[in-house]
């Protein structure tokens, strides 16, 4: 068991570790599992100050401003918010030893379908310490061992966390194990070790994604990217599609569920454009927009939307308009530029709506509502290992029932073939 620091060690000591503490991990009992976890979250409280401080000392030095500033602060809430997701796993169905389905064959032959651990997890991220925290609670509640790879601006805060989780009693040595981030090395190794490592998670933006799809030879799942719209349609309630379009844009912009477009039907245009616009200068947001939309909002502060702004994912105070001319024209604009994350409707048209969640082809899809709800704790999991843009292994948020693979057990009575 695991009761102080380690000393130094390569990846590919971490990584041996790791796999070898993956088969103690898929032996413990969901009650063990749990009483680990509630003994995390007490750490966590206990050692807050701690925590603060390590946090400050990758403040001072990161020389990050703005939205990535914001990912990398902790604040007395956000770690609150991390224990309470802690707690919440806990509290949760272990979906280890689930059965997935069963029958029996006409042979006799019966066969069941049951969720096991995944084995040994890499996460690589950027500057969100809270990932720290919230993905080694999932992967230990489900059995796996963990190998973080976090960014360089937060190397304190991590280091802090995984001492914190790694000092509490039953967690096996190995199971959580962080790798250097002073240089890009320790990721080249990780998304080398097949046959270490049983899938890659990368967590941050474009380049970091791209980068480790294209050039890991472990499996990967795809999450993070955000270029989130929100289309404002003819039937649409002013009010509520106000308070949806300035929460989605402004309640934490630097994240990748927050909303990057705003599409508007050409029949409201002329009086939905100025009332948005206007009320989202007064929040701070730069506002860009199509020829249309800078017509109609003319002597306001909003620039011109360039080619490039419809793929781009601003993470900060910054959102582009566009006028199209049906539901059928905001669908294409999505299906075309959207990172398949989350987008959503603003309608009372029940046809409109239902045709929306039908075609855009996201992740996540969502009729009246903000697309910050794309978020493992909103969908009621718990923490979450991030939103999966992909379609394979899982899509949307995810976290408990998708850090598991499944394996047959089948029981006969002498039969042979």
């Amino acid at each position: 068991m695991a009761t102080s620091v380690r000393t130094p060690s390569s990846t590919r000591d971490k990584l041996l570790r790791a796999h070898s503490a993956a088969a103690r991990l898929a032996q413990l009992t969901t009650a063990e599992k749990n009483a680990i976890l509630l003994a995390m979250a007490d750490a966590i409280t206990a050692n807050a100050a701690s925590i603060t401080a390590a946090n400050q000392k990758d403040l001072d030095s990161s020389g990050l401003t703005g939205a990535m500033r914001d990912r990398l602060l902790l604040t007395p809430d956000r770690i609150a918010a991390m224990v309470l997701g802690v707690r919440e796993v806990a509290s949760l169905p272990d979906p280890v030893g689930e059965t997935i389905a069963e029958w029996t064959r006409p042979n006799g032959l019966h066969i069941r379908k049951v969720r096991v651990p995944l084995g040994v997890v890499g996460v690589i991220y950027e500057s969100r310490p809270n990932v720290t925290v919230d993905c080694a609670s999932l992967v230990l509640k489900t059995g796996n061992a963990i190998v973080l790879r976090g960014g360089k601006e937060a190397a304190h805060t991590n280091q802090k966390l995984v001492e914190i989780l790694d000092a509490v009693d039953g967690v096996p040595e190995g199971a959580i194990e962080l790798l250097d981030s002073s240089t890009r090395d320790s990721v080249h190794e990780l998304i080398k070790a097949r046959g270490l490592v049983d899938v890659l998670i990368p967590r941050g933006g474009p380049g970091l994604i791209s980068f480790v799809a294209d050039n890991a030879t472990v499996p990967v799942i795809e999450t993070g990217a955000g270029n989130c719209h929100i289309f404002v349609d003819e039937s649409a309630d002013f009010e509520m599609a106000d308070g949806i379009v300035i929460n989605a844009k402004t309640q934490r912009p630097s994240v990748c569920n927050s909303a990057e477009k705003l599409l508007v039907h050409q029949g409201i245009a002329a009086e939905y454009v100025p009332r948005i616009v206007k009320k989202l200068l007064d929040r701070g947001v730069e506002v860009r927009g199509d020829d249309e939309t800078r017509r109609l909002a003319a002597g306001m502060r909003v620039g011109p939307a360039e080619a490039q702004d419809w793929s781009e994912e601003y993470l900060r105070l910054c959102i582009a308009i566009r006028v199209v001319g049906s539901v059928e024209d905001a669908i294409a604009h999505i299906n075309r530029y959207s990172t398949k994350n989350s987008d959503a409707i603003v309608t009372c048209d029940e046809g409109q709506a239902r045709l929306f969640l039908r075609l855009v082809d996201s992740a996540v899809v969502y009729w009246n509502a903000s697309t910050r709800f794309s978020d493992g704790g909103e969908f009621g999991f718990g923490a979450e290992m991030g939103i999966s843009t992909q379609k394979l292994h899982c899509r949307g948020p995810f976290a408990l029932a998708e850090l598991t693979s499944a394996k047959y057990q089948v029981t006969g009575n002498g039969q042979i073939r």
